[in-house]
């Protein structure tokens, strides 16, 4: 049993810092349907629960540190979680961004929206897909595979370690990069679609001049778009979330 003593609370503290804000920017959990005060009892919930495992990593890092030494790994401790909730949170920012082109060339992307997944209204379209998404995480236990991430993330960074801005811009970079491509995979049927549908279109307009062949052929569009999105869409959810459950099982 460990004994509570004022390096036991420093050192919890110090744990919240990271899953606080890892949970502040993860997809899910940092959801604006959440409330704060639900959202704040997870981070509480979760601290305590790590707080066991993870206590001996942090060694004497913490005995008795002067006010400069505690606020370096305050801030160090609650960049580190703030880069794991960022890279997390570039899948869903990536399928966002490809949704609103699905949208876009399906003749979707004009829709009025309610801002449910976020705090901005966007195309039911997207916001079809993200809210998918978001419920695939929690359906697969991937919430579950979050907190064991950070759990294992003690392991490569250990506390106390000072943040490496250059080192986490790369690993920004180059979850930016993986996540984009992904997102590219998901949405490259219909980037094609568009492409195929808005060169029809244009050949039947130059041909046809005398008919509105832009406002006739819309409802077409939009079917095309839907029927696709039936076809191809529990596939790109596969492929998103497993995508995703690898990056929390590997790193």
């Amino acid at each position: 049993m460990t004994p509570i003593t004022t390096d036991t609370l420093l050192q919890t503290f110090l744990v919240f810092c990271r899953v606080g804000a890892c949970l502040m920017l993860m997809p899910g959990f940092s959801s604006p349907r959440v409330p704060q005060q639900i959202r704040l009892l997870i981070a509480f919930s979760a601290t305590l629960a790590l707080t066991p495992f993870v206590l001996p990593t942090f060694g004497n890092v913490v005995s008795n540190p002067d006010l400069g030494t505690m606020l370096r790994m305050i801030v160090a401790e609650t960049m580190t979680g703030s880069l794991i909730g960022l890279m997390a949170r570039f899948f869903f920012l990536a399928l966002q961004t490809i949704g609103t082109a699905m949208a876009t060339a399906s003749g979707l992307g004009q829709m009025p929206g309610l801002p449910i997944d976020e705090g901005e209204a966007s195309a039911p379209f997207v916001t079809l897909i993200t809210l998918t998404a978001s419920t695939l995480m929690f359906v697969t236990n991937q919430h579950a595979e979050v907190i064991r991430a950070l759990a294992g993330s003690y392991s490569r960074i250990a506390p106390g370690t000072a943040f490496e801005a250059q080192a986490g811009l790369i690993q920004l970079a180059d979850r930016a990069s993986d996540t984009f491509y992904l997102a590219l995979r998901i949405g490259s049927p219909f980037m094609i679609y568009g492409v195929i549908v808005n060169l029809s279109i244009g050949l039947m307009n130059k041909l046809v001049p005398q008919i509105p062949v832009y406002f006739i052929s819309l409802p077409f569009v939009i079917a095309g778009g839907l029927f696709l999105l039936y076809f191809t869409g529990p596939e790109a959810l596969r492929l998103f979330i497993t995508a995703f459950s690898s990056w929390l099982a590997n790193g």
